[in-house]
């Protein structure tokens, strides 16, 4: 949907998208670190609508053995949406899009975790979708990252994650669900802030060069925005959380 018609529907003549937000503004972020106990690191995010959990196991024994790496570990990622997840209910069977979710989301990690320290090992990363509303890679991403954290997984830097895209011949950041359906381009990005490198960048859509660089630019302030929540998040559960500040608390 584009032109005058999107216009009406998504973005008004002040400025104001569907859901109240201005052009620049993401969603509300919420992020916490831990909450499952058998896990070894996990992490809960709110993104918008959205509601996301993942878990961390490992590193672990490779099973079976001959798919071990005896150079370097092994990232594995499960991306799964529940069944309830989305208004009409889903098949709980894994779908195409799932299983290629979960295949970005792995690339996307991969260069920040350094898997070179833990050879003939399995890092496994179990993300569950309770409920889904636009922008569930990003948000996924973001969680898995804060859950390797957690773990004590050794990490060059997290990889926070946030969309651009275009709606109404205008570039927004954090495309929700009404503009990823009606909108003219959704631009997932993965940034790593300390390293200043993008580990994911996918486009779905069409875009000029110059809107291109502008849904790259701000795609990265989002990033940076999610990335103060998921330092603040892992923060909050070692420093200041039940075992006081300044001290880091036990996991488990």
């Amino acid at each position: 949907m584009g032109g005058r018609e999107a216009t009406m529907v998504l973005l008004d003549e002040n400025g104001i998208r569907c859901d109240g937000r201005k052009v620049d503004e993401t969603r509300r972020v919420m992020i916490k670190a831990g909450g499952l106990k058998n896990a070894d690191g996990s992490a809960y995010i709110e993104f918008g609508d959205n509601k996301i959990v993942a878990g961390v196991f490992g590193p672990r024994d490779v099973h079976p053995k001959h798919m071990s790496d005896t150079d370097t570990g092994i990232l594995r990622v499960r991306y799964h949406m529940e069944p309830f997840s989305v208004g009409e209910r889903k098949n709980p069977a894994p779908s195409r899009r799932e299983i290629e979710i979960s295949k970005v989301i792995k690339e996307a990690l991969e260069p920040a975790v350094m898997l070179e320290m833990f050879p003939r090992t399995v890092v496994d990363v179990f993300i569950e979708v309770l409920q889904a509303d636009g922008g569930t890679r990003c948000a996924a991403l973001s969680a898995a990252s804060v859950a390797l954290a957690d773990a004590g997984i050794p990490m060059r830097d997290m990889v926070a994650a946030c969309a651009a895209g275009k709606v109404a011949d205008t570039v927004i950041l954090d495309v929700n669900n009404e503009e990823d359906q009606a909108g003219q381009a959704d631009m997932p990005m993965g940034y790593m802030p300390t390293l200043e490198k993008i580990t994911l960048l996918q486009l779905d859509g069409i875009l000029t060069p110059e809107e291109y660089e502008k849904c790259v630019e701000i795609g990265i302030k989002g990033c940076m925005q999610v990335y103060e929540l998921q330092k603040k998040a892992l923060s909050e559960k070692y420093f200041d959380g039940e075992n006081g500040k300044g001290g880091r608390g036990q996991k488990r």
